[in-house]
């Protein structure tokens, strides 16, 4: 389980069905299981773009705010997160997650592995254009401390998914995150030669299609065991 979750953060979850108030993860699980769940879908939506979602659009209006979600394969059934801080900032995180309801449908706008793979090669091209046409020299401290922050992390979990994965999928969330962190550098304040209010507003613009992106490759590659059960490959 810390495997699953870390050990910095509390994770209970609310309105399960036959659970009349808050259980723990385990539990919660297993719960899930007798229901028929056999996978699980991540949603990373944002506004304008409900990634991932199905409805109905009380489960989207709650997963758009929390700007993330999960969906049952196999139930009907969805969980959105609730993130607390007890104490002093950092020193305890509780995550309840709420049980809801949801339409069995076809997730929104998740691409195939394959069609992510080719989507983000042309979006780390269209943001490289995007940034020297804006002057953003993408160097400085700032900069290649994020960069080399991210490629810690990356030699830290080597292991970016769990065993079982397609190893395609590995290597469309390591782009993926990879185009994230660019995207991250790139828009913070200070970067390269925009300074300006309009001229980071251009900045912002022109990288959020490669944002989106982004974005919809995580989802498939998160969902990629998912998606080829549904399909019937193993």
């Amino acid at each position: 389980m810390l495997a699953i979750v870390g050990d910095d953060a509390v994770h209970r979850v609310e309105g399960l069905p036959g659970e009349s108030g808050q259980v723990g993860l385990t539990l919660a699980l297993g719960r899930l299981r007798t229901l028929g769940v056999s996978g699980l879908r991540v949603a990373l939506p944002a506004p304008g773009h409900p990634l991932g979602l199905s409805g109905p659009p009380e489960f989207n209006a709650r997963a758009l705010e929390a700007e993330e979600a999960v969906v049952c394969y196999g139930a009907a059934l969805g969980l959105v997160p609730d993130v607390y801080e007890a104490g002093p900032v950092g020193v305890q995180v509780e995550v309840v997650w709420h049980v809801l309801a949801v339409r069995e449908a076809p997730p929104a706008d998740v691409p195939s592995l394959g069609e992510a793979e080719r989507e983000l090669a042309e979006a780390l091209r269209e943001a490289t254009e995007a940034l020297t046409r804006l002057d953003v020299a993408g160097s400085g401290p700032v900069a290649e401390a994020a960069v080399d922050a991210y490629r810690a992390r990356a030699e830290r979990r080597r292991e970016v998914l769990a065993p079982g994965y397609p190893s395609r999928a590995v290597r469309v969330l390591e782009l993926a995150q990879r185009v994230g962190t660019l995207i991250a550098v790139a828009t913070e304040s200070g970067h390269g030669g925009a300074v300006s209010s309009s001229e980071m507003s251009a900045r912002r613009e022109a990288l959020r299609p490669v944002e989106r992106t982004a974005r919809r490759a995580q989802v498939a590659a998160y969902n990629s065991v998912v998606e080829e059960r549904e399909r019937g490959v193993r």
